[in-house]
């Protein structure tokens, strides 16, 4: 006899659901599945629900939350500037304030037409590379573009020429479901101009890079590795069509290679050094982990200009220089560095915040439709790159991200999501067709929290189901089974996934 679930779905989506008998068939939300980030889930889903700290972080500890906030939150200012420690930003950079990327520590967005910068969407840079740059991709991933390096700067401090300018312009393409439905996607055509120091490297590839949320970053560092390289099949041994893959990128504080976790794909391994990096390459902060600007040697303003830390007591810095790896020239240097502009102090406080932003909770998930639409996404084979749910190790960095049952929905490995997706630009182990599984957690709040509902590396994607309809590659599979579903079942997936 039917179940008081089937009794309020449509007769389509029990059909769907009766059909698809190897996917699990959930009939009410699990124990505990609202606790996103377990015991550090928070409770808010207005315009903060991504600001608060970890629900388990202890009072006394939320000052410091609130410190590295500040230094998240506030502008930076060229040096020099004796009333604030917060100088030193430039000569060359994207923006003045983390908050302007990840915005509300949420996620970001292409341009406008009219923006005077591409503010919280970057453009990395990057050359092919040969077996002559195997020293070179051991340490960056990449081979920077000669004058511009691994990213393209649009802001500079006066004095100081911006790299270019940077502008997105789309075509439309039309995808159709089973029933006649369609969609009208836009592809993206990055376009780059107003080149401050010349032409580009003519074998130059591109990569646009909008910023994602911060929640739940801490969590995601917590999640043992070995539990990561479970899910990892890169030969397909399984024989679904599915091979995730680990990235190993280089650890600057060990100093060897490690498993990636961050960023779009997997190309940072701690919170700590894609929280220096960022400064770096976004701000043109210089910090003990990454201690030069990103100015190259045709980009002599840049060199010449004033370094936030030379005021600044040496307490980075050792008595001799030590050889530090350029990330423009990609070649290593002895330089006479000065105090890093991002105080270790500074680095602390942002990472300890960056580490404790907590995750919303989910909402309905006893409605009738979200469950449905959870059976949905499992009998399509989203699960197979976005994983459920984990548990962080025991011996995490900070003890209220210990022990926790997470459902980030993302397995944090690099998966081909084919050509439509391709920047055609390799990163350490990634290749140019593949990308980090985003995690889903937080989705169904990006119009609450951001205002807009863009989506993917580039934010070509206007909405969750625009973003399915650009899977190809090992995720190809899956979106064909989506393009099956009527329009009950399209409104039934999406229900779940607005519900994470």
């Amino acid at each position: 006899m039917p179940g008081p679930l089937h009794r309020l779905l449509p007769l389509s989506l029990i059909a769907a659901l009766a059909a698809c008998d190897q996917a699990p068939q959930f009939t009410r939300a699990e124990p505990g599945e609202a606790l996103s980030g377990g015991s550090a889930t928070v409770f808010k889903a207005d315009r903060n629900a991504f600001s608060l700290p970890s629900a388990n972080l202890a009072p006394s500890r939320r000052l410091d939350f609130s410190v590295g906030n500040s230094f998240f939150r506030n502008p930076w200012v060229m040096a020099p500037a004796t009333t604030t420690a917060r100088d030193g930003l430039g000569p060359l950079f994207n923006t003045n304030a983390c908050q302007n990327c990840h915005i509300k520590d949420g996620r970001g967005h292409p341009p406008e037409p009219d923006a005077l910068s591409a503010a919280s969407m970057l453009v990395r840079l990057s050359l092919p590379a040969g077996d002559e740059h195997a020293a070179i991709i051991e340490r960056l991933g990449v081979v920077p573009e000669p004058t511009y390096g691994g990213q393209l700067q649009d802001m500079a401090n006066p004095g100081v020429a911006p790299e270019g300018k940077v502008r997105v312009s789309y075509s439309p393409q039309v995808v159709k479901f089973a029933d006649g439905y369609s969609v009208e996607l836009r592809r993206p055509t990055l376009e780059i101009s107003q080149l401050g120091y010349g032409a580009m490297h003519p074998d130059t590839r591109f990569s646009a890079r909008i910023a994602p949320p911060m929640i739940g970053l801490g969590l995601l560092e917590a999640i043992p590795e070995a539990a990561i390289l479970a899910n990892a099949d890169p030969d397909d041994s399984n024989v679904d069509g599915i091979s995730g893959r680990a990235n190993r990128v280089w650890d600057r504080a060990q100093e060897r290679a490690v498993l990636g976790r961050f960023g779009w794909k997997a190309g940072q391994p701690t919170l700590n050094q894609q929280n220096a990096e960022a400064f770096a390459n976004d701000m043109g902060l210089t910090s003990a982990l990454v201690p030069q600007d990103n100015c190259s040697a045709s980009q002599s303003a840049c060199l010449a200009a004033p370094n936030g830390g030379d005021s600044r007591p040496l307490e980075n810095v050792g008595e001799a220089a030590e050889p530090v790896f350029n990330a423009v020239s990609a070649t290593q240097v002895v330089l006479q560095q000065p105090a890093s502009e991002v105080s270790d102090n500074i680095l602390a406080s942002i990472l300890f915040y960056t580490r404790n932003l907590g995750v919303p909770a989910r909402r309905d998930v006893d409605e009738p439709q979200v469950i449905a639409g959870k059976n949905l996404f499992h009998a399509a084979g989203c699960q197979g790159c976005h994983t459920p749910q984990f548990t962080t190790a025991a011996d995490a960095a900070e003890p209220e991200l210990a022990n926790q049952k997470i459902r980030p929905y993302s397995d944090l490995l690099l998966h081909d999501m084919g050509e439509a997706l391709a920047d055609n630009r390799s990163e350490f182990l990634a290749s140019g067709r593949e990308w980090r599984t985003p995690p889903l957690w937080g989705l169904g709040l990006s119009e609450a929290v951001n205002g807009h509902t863009q989506l993917l590396h580039d934010g070509r994607a206007r909405n969750p189901l625009e973003a399915i309809l650009w899977h190809g590659g090992e995720a190809d599979a899956a979106k064909q089974r989506v393009l099956t579903f009527s329009a009950d079942e399209r409104a039934a997936l999406l229900a779940f996934l607005n519900s994470l």
